[in-house]
């Protein structure tokens, strides 16, 4: 795993909270030049530290009204790769996870209706050779959604650079809409694609 740098954790600590920030103020809250700012993210993406680009489309505004998560028992735990690449070919699953505890592995999706839910769970989920049972948990609210913080080692906590960007990432947080509301109006960016900079 690469290793990152202060100013790696500054960048981070700012577009973690909005990924639309333009470059120009990373930049200046780093004290480096827009160029640099532009470089570190692309060697940041390019080495898997950030991930994903584009717009979060809320999934209930397109006709999705149903989440669900389904925990899934296999045959054997050996069989979760084989699994995991019948399961990626149902593009209403969103999230796949090879777990521990009572299940194999647990998946998120997303469904129109509960008919909808039945036919992925009857005649695709468990029709996957190796697949034995599932249980569904529907989500009924989703309260909120974030990214991890940006974990500082305590020898760079104290740097005056590091306290500014942590003091700019605040008032980026309170700004924005309360946990990535998804009825707000205005389209959150996720990610590391800047391309309006």
């Amino acid at each position: 795993m690469k290793k990152v740098d202060l100013l790696d954790l500054k960048i981070l600590q700012i577009i973690s909270v909005d990924a639309r920030v333009p470059f120009k103020e990373v930049a200046e809250v780093c004290g480096v030049s827009r160029a640099a700012i532009h470089q570190r993210v692309q060697r940041l993406t390019e080495a898997g530290i950030i991930t994903g680009s584009g717009y979060n489309v809320y999934p209930k505004h397109i006709g999705y009204s149903t989440c669900t998560f389904v925990g899934i028992k296999l045959e054997r735990g050996s069989m979760y790769k084989e699994v995991a690449d019948e399961l990626v070919k149902i593009p209403e699953i969103v999230e796949c996870h090879f777990t521990t505890g009572p299940y194999t592995m647990l998946i998120k999706l997303y469904s129109r209706d509960n008919e909808h839910l039945m036919e992925l769970l009857n005649n695709r989920i468990q029709e996957i050779p190796g697949v034995i049972s599932t249980e569904t948990l529907i989500s009924l609210e989703q309260s909120f959604t974030r990214q991890v913080p940006i974990l500082v080692p305590p020898e760079v906590a104290e740097n005056a650079g590091m306290q500014a960007v942590r003091e700019y990432a605040r008032t980026l947080r309170e700004a924005k809409p309360s946990a990535d509301d998804p009825d707000h109006d205005a389209p959150r960016r996720r990610g590391s694609r800047h391309a309006a900079h």
